[in-house]
């Protein structure tokens, strides 16, 4: 048997969470850390960790974990925190780089953190520009592998009611996807269970240094055997 890597997952409560932890079951080759600040049922047949606290107390869940990978799936929108730019950053931008943090304090060799496509620090878009502002703070964290996810439109099932600008892009996406070509192809939206089949591809990867992964590159890993 290969040997096995130990992954903590940080935000297993969302769309990508949940789908990672449905993903890794029946993997013997993942052995699953799931951290989160309310519980969340578990997959059938998942046999796997999972870790409750408030979020101040993350980084001591993250360093129980024992990771060797870890996943970072955190994500808010400006609507969903009442408009307030100074909530979304607090999640988007302070919370993900205080797990990462803690991440390579904890002994972490690889992070894998989902972003979005688009992100640009330079970006006019404020969510974007946040994106593309922790994407930059998270390389010189000096990771020895960090895999960024640049996922577009997320398609999968929420909890709660989904969003309506989602809700209308999920019953486009079909029809907009064929004509998102050439450099429009990273804009191309995604299933939250093929991102997490990415993300458990990706985990205990050898290889050193920072990858971004886009739309194409992402299809590329999911034909890999």
């Amino acid at each position: 048997m290969s040997e096995q890597t130990r992954v903590v997952l940080v935000g297993a409560t969302g769309l990508i969470g949940r789908a990672v932890m449905v993903e890794a079951v029946g993997r013997p080759d993942i052995h699953l850390v799931a951290v989160a600040r309310r519980e969340v049922p578990l997959p059938p047949g998942a046999r796997m960790e999972m870790l409750l606290s408030d979020t101040s107390h993350w980084p001591d869940a993250i360093a129980a974990g024992r990771p060797h990978t870890v996943v970072i799936a955190l994500g808010t929108t400006i609507n969903a925190v009442g408009g307030s730019r100074q909530a979304f950053r607090a999640v988007d931008h302070d919370l993900v780089l205080e797990c990462a943090a803690a991440a390579k304090a904890a002994g972490a060799r690889q992070l894998i953190v989902v972003s979005s496509v688009g992100a640009q620090f330079s970006s006019k878009n404020f969510y974007l520009s946040v994106k593309g502002e922790v994407e930059d703070k998270l390389a010189k964290l000096h990771f020895d592998r960090l895999d960024v996810i640049r996922p577009g439109l997320l398609r999968g099932k929420r909890d709660g009611s989904p969003r309506p600008a989602e809700r209308i892009g999920m019953i486009l996406s079909p029809l907009t996807d064929l004509l998102m070509l050439g450099s429009l192809r990273k804009y191309r939206s995604a299933k939250a269970s093929d991102v997490a089949k990415v993300i458990l591809k990706l985990a205990g990867t050898k290889q050193h240094g920072r990858v971004v992964h886009q739309h194409d590159e992402m299809q590329r890993i999911l034909r890999r055997g």
